[in-house]
C-alpha cells in the first residue's frame, strides 16, 4: 500500500512525473540563472534562449501532469460517480462533462470514463456524445486560470504544495499539497518561457513568422500539429498566452493556434484509441469529428469570434501599444478559447444522435480475430493513468469471467441430466477461457499497481487480486475436478440414486450454484449486502452435505464393488460442492470490511 511519496525506483515513481519535475527544475532555473541576454547589443543567445522557452516548456507539461494527478486522487472516484449518474440526457451530459473535465483537469481522462460506461451498457453511445461535447468546455478552465498570469507569485505556490506534499501524514493533505504545487508549476514554467521569448520582441524573421499565424490555416495547422507533438492542448494554449503576454501574439493568431489545439488533441486521443475496443475508437471519432466541425463552422467566423471575446474581456485602456497588447491579448485568447467550445456545445447539442450514428458507421463491431478463443472487453489500456476507472474496469472484467464460470457450472448440470459427454468436453474447454481472461486480469492488475494508489485504491487492487485468483479457482475445480468425476459417473454406466439422494444433490448443487452467483455480485457489483448472503448459505449447504454423508457412509462397507465406486465417486463430488462454497467465501469476504470479514472467519 503506496500512501507516501515513492522513492526512485519504486513502481510508485514511475507512475508520478516527480522525475520529470526534478528534471524540469534542474533545466529550468540552471536557464533562469544561466540566461544572459546581451539587450546592450542586440545579439540572442540562442542556447540560453533554447534552455529557458524548452526547459519552461517541460516544467509547465510536469506541472499540469502533478495537478492532474493531484486532482484525480483528491476527487476521481467521486467524479466517476457523478458522471455515472448525472448523465441521463444530453444537456445534464454536457454540463456534467464540463463541471468533471474541469475538475479533473483532462478531457482524456473524461473520455475514459465515458468509454467505460459505454462498453459496461451504463450509457448509450448518444448519451456520450452529449458528455465529450461538455468535456471540451472544460478543458478550457486551464487556459481562464493561465490567463491571469500568475507568475510571479508561482513559486509561492509550489513551496506551500511541496511542503503541504511531503510533511503531512494523511492523504487528502498530499492531494491537495499535488495541486497546489502543481498549479505553481504551470505558472512558473509559463513565466520562464514568456521571459526566454523577450529578445524575440525585436527579431524580425520571428515576428514575420507570427504575423503568418494570422492565417487562419497556418495557425490552426501549426496548433494542431504542436498540440499533436506535445500531447497537450493546453501546453498550446498556454504557449500562445506567454506569447501574447510578451505583445509577441495578435488575437487573430491566438485564436487560430487554439482552434488548432481543439484538433490536435483529438488527433492524439485518436492515436492512442487505435487498437483498442470500438467503444473506445468510436468516442474518439466522436470528439475529432465534433471538433473539426466546429472548427470548420468558425473558419468564416474568426473575426467575429474574435470581436465577442473583445467585448467581453477588459480592457486597458491606460496602455498603449505592445503594452497594451500585452496585457489585454492572454484574457481574450482565453475567452475566445472558452466562447468557441461552448457555442459550438449549444450549436450541435440537438445533433448527438446524429454525431453517435456516423461513429458506428465510421467505425463498425470489429468481427472476432480468427482462431482467437476470447479476448478481454473491458482492460482499456488507455486507463491505467486514471488507477480508480482502472480498476472499475477489472472489477467489470472479473464479474464477465464470474458469469462465465455460472455459464459452465449450468452447462455441467445439463451435461449430467443429458449424459451427454461432448458437453462435459466442452464445459473444459470454456476452461481455457477463464485462464485466459485470468491472466489478462492479473497483468492488468499489475499494472495499476505501479501507479502511486490512494489508500482506498490500494485496499480496492488488493480485494480485486484476491477476489480473482478465487474465482478462478471455483472454475478451475468444475472444468478439471468435477467435470473429471462426471466423465467418471458416466462411463460407470451406474444405477440411478434414489428420489431422496437425488433431491438432497440438487439442494446442495442449487446452494453451490447460488453462493457463486453471489459472490459474482458481490464483486462485479461492490455488492456487500450479496456478500453477506454468501456467507449465510453456510447452514444450508452444511445440511444438505451431512444428510448426503449420512445416508451413505453406512453403505460403504457393502461388497459390491461398482456401488462402492458410485458412493465414493458421490462423496468426492460433494466434498468438491462444498470446497467450492468455500472459495466463494473467501470471494465475499474480500468485498466485506475487514471487521465483518473477521467475525465470518
Amino acid at each position: 500500500m503506496i500512501t507516501t511519496p515513492p522513492s526512485i525506483g519504486s513502481p510508485g515513481f514511475r507512475a508520478v512525473p516527480y522525475f520529470t519535475v526534478a528534471i524540469g527544475f534542474v533545466i529550468v532555473v540552471s536557464a533562469a540563472y544561466a540566461q544572459e541576454i546581451s539587450a546592450a547589443t542586440h545579439t540572442i543567445d540562442w542556447l540560453q534562449l533554447s534552455m529557458g522557452l524548452f526547459g519552461g516548456l517541460a516544467l509547465f507539461l510536469a506541472g499540469l501532469d502533478v495537478l492532474s494527478e493531484g486532482l484525480k486522487k483528491a476527487a476521481g472516484n467521486a467524479l466517476r460517480n457523478v458522471l455515472e449518474k448525472l448523465t441521463t440526457n444530453r444537456f445534464m451530459g454536457a454540463l456534467t462533462g464540463a463541471f468533471v473535465t474541469g475538475v479533473l483537469n483532462s478531457s482524456s481522462v473524461t473520455t475514459v470514463l465515458v468509454v467505460g460506461f459505454v462498453t459496461a451498457g451504463v450509457m448509450t453511445l448518444a448519451q456520450s456524445v452529449g458528455v465529450i461535447m461538455g468535456a471540451n468546455i472544460g478543458s478550457t478552465v486551464t487556459a481562464q486560470l493561465l490567463a491571469f498570469n500568475l507568475s510571479a507569485y508561482s513559486l509561492i505556490l509550489v513551496a506551500v504544495g511541496f511542503f503541504m506534499l511531503f510533511a503531512s501524514k494523511n492523504e487528502r493533505p498530499k492531494h491537495i499539497g499535488m495541486m497546489i504545487m502543481g498549479l505553481g508549476l504551470v505558472f512558473y514554467g509559463m513565466g520562464l518561457m514568456g521571459e526566454a521569448m523577450k529578445p524575440l520582441r525585436t527579431f524580425e524573421p520571428f515576428l514575420e513568422i507570427l504575423a503568418k499565424m494570422e492565417n487562419p490555416f497556418l495557425g490552426i495547422l501549426a496548433g494542431a500539429v504542436f498540440t499533436g507533438l506535445v500531447q497537450s492542448s493546453a501546453a498550446t494554449v498556454g504557449i500562445a498566452i506567454a506569447m501574447a503576454s510578451e505583445g509577441l501574439l495578435s488575437l487573430p493568431a491566438g485564436i487560430a493556434l487554439a482552434l488548432g489545439a481543439n484538433i490536435g488533441t483529438c488527433v492524439t486521443a485518436l492515436l492512442a484509441a487505435l487498437g483498442k475496443p470500438t467503444e473506445a475508437v468510436r468516442a474518439a471519432v466522436v470528439h475529432i469529428t465534433f471538433n473539426i466541425v466546429g472548427v470548420l463552422v468558425w473558419l468564416p467566423l474568426l473575426t467575429v469570434l474574435a470581436d465577442i471575446a473583445i467585448a467581453i474581456s477588459p480592457a486597458a485602456t491606460d496602455l498603449d501599444g505592445k503594452a497594451r497588447l500585452a496585457a489585454e491579448v492572454p484574457r481574450q485568447i482565453a475567452n475566445a478559447n472558452t466562447l468557441f467550445n461552448v457555442i459550438n456545445t449549444l450549436l450541435f447539442i440537438g445533433f448527438t444522435t446524429w454525431f453517435a450514428r456516423l461513429a458506428e458507421r465510421l467505425v463498425p463491431e470489429r468481427a472476432p480475430a480468427e482462431g482467437v478463443i476470447i479476448e478481454p472487453e473491458f482492460l482499456d489500456e488507455g486507463a491505467l493513468a486514471a488507477p480508480s476507472v482502472a480498476l472499475e474496469n477489472a472489477r467489470r472484467e472479473l464479474e464477465r469471467l464470474g458469469h462465465i464460470t455460472l455459464e459452465m457450472m449450468d452447462a455441467l448440470h445439463d451435461a449430467l441430466e443429458k449424459k451427454s459427454k461432448d458437453q462435459l468436453d466442452d464445459v473444459a474447454r470454456r476452461g481455457d477461457e477463464i485462464e485466459i481472461l485470468e491472466t489478462a486480469i492479473i497483468n492488468y492488475l499489475n499494472h495499476i499497481r505501479q501507479a502511486m494508489l490512494t489508500k482506498e485504491e490500494a485496499e480496492t487492487h488488493e480485494a480485486l487480486m484476491g477476489a480473482m485468483m478465487n474465482v478462478e479457482s471455483v472454475s478451475d475445480v468444475m472444468a478439471t475436478d468435477i467435470v473429471g468425476l462426471a466423465r467418471t459417473y458416466l462411463e460407470g454406466e451406474f444405477e440411478e440414486n434414489s428420489e431422496v439422494t437425488e433431491q438432497l444433490v440438487e439442494g446442495l448443487w442449487d446452494s453451490v450454484r447460488r453462493s457463486v452467483e453471489l459472490s459474482v455480485k458481490a464483486v462485479g457489483k461492490n455488492d456487500q449486502r450479496a456478500a453477506q448472503d454468501v456467507l449465510l448459505l453456510k447452514d444450508d449447504i452444511r445440511s444438505f452435505a451431512d444428510q448426503l454423508f449420512q445416508r451413505h457412509t453406512t453403505r460403504l462397507t457393502g461388497d459390491d464393488p461398482k456401488y462402492l465406486q458410485k458412493v465414493r465417486l458421490l462423496m468426492t463430488f460433494i466434498e468438491e460442492l462444498r470446497h467450492m462454497y468455500t472459495l466463494t467465501k473467501r470471494i465475499a469476504k474480500t468485498q466485506l470490511p475487514a471487521p465483518v470479514a473477521r467475525q465470518q472467519a
